[in-house]
């Protein structure tokens, strides 16, 4: 019988194994674009929705080529694409998790922290990325976000800071209407 459960193991692995270095790869992506913007992410597609798109199109690109036969992202009308704005992102490309704290310290590398404000032009939706290290007694979360505005830097932060710190739009507690919640990847909910 133990011989069965090493087979299944052993079987489970690559799946596993190609989701964790896919996490660690958009982990290792994303802040290196604090440090320095990676020119083949395009300056006309830099923003926050531009930024989970090029992390996780470059982390498959590495470890999973064969994936990106079809674009990773839904269109707004559900069509493959490879352009999705943070909007249709969520729509079709993630799942929401929740927004309570139990969901919030759940969260691993590559997930999503999600807000919706109203505006005069319409609604401004906002993403952020969240790293989490695997060993989370070593560090706390962060995100790393793009504000949106044209020659920006890429930004991060201390996700456990966003709930005292940020302005209150800002904030990922429930208390927040315009807090969408906590985000993932739909294939890697499977």
């Amino acid at each position: 019988m133990p011989s069965l459960l090493l087979v299944l193991l052993l079987q489970a692995a690559p799946a596993d194994v190609s989701e964790l270095a896919l996490r660690r790869e958009v982990a290792r992506l994303a802040l290196a674009q604090v440090r320095r913007m990676d020119e083949r992410w395009q300056p006309e597609q830099r923003d926050c929705a531009g930024l989970v798109r090029f992390v996780y199109r470059e982390a498959y690109r590495r470890w999973r080529p064969e994936r990106l036969a079809t674009p990773l992202w839904l269109g707004p009308r559900g069509e493959p694409s490879h352009f999705a704005d943070a909007e249709t992102l969520l729509a079709h490309g993630f799942v929401r998790l929740g927004r309570d704290e139990a969901t919030r310290e759940s969260l691993r590398t590559g997930d999503l922290v999600a807000f919706r404000q109203e505006r005069d032009a319409g609604p401004l939706f906002h993403l952020m990325l969240v790293v989490r290290p695997e060993d989370k007694a070593h560090a706390p979360a962060r995100v790393v976000y793009h504000p949106g505005e044209k020659g920006a830097a890429v930004r991060t932060g201390l996700l456990p800071s966003l709930l005292t710190e940020a302005p209150l739009e800002w904030r990922p507690v429930p208390q927040n209407t315009a807090f969408l919640g906590f985000f993932r990847f739909k294939e890697w909910t499977r």
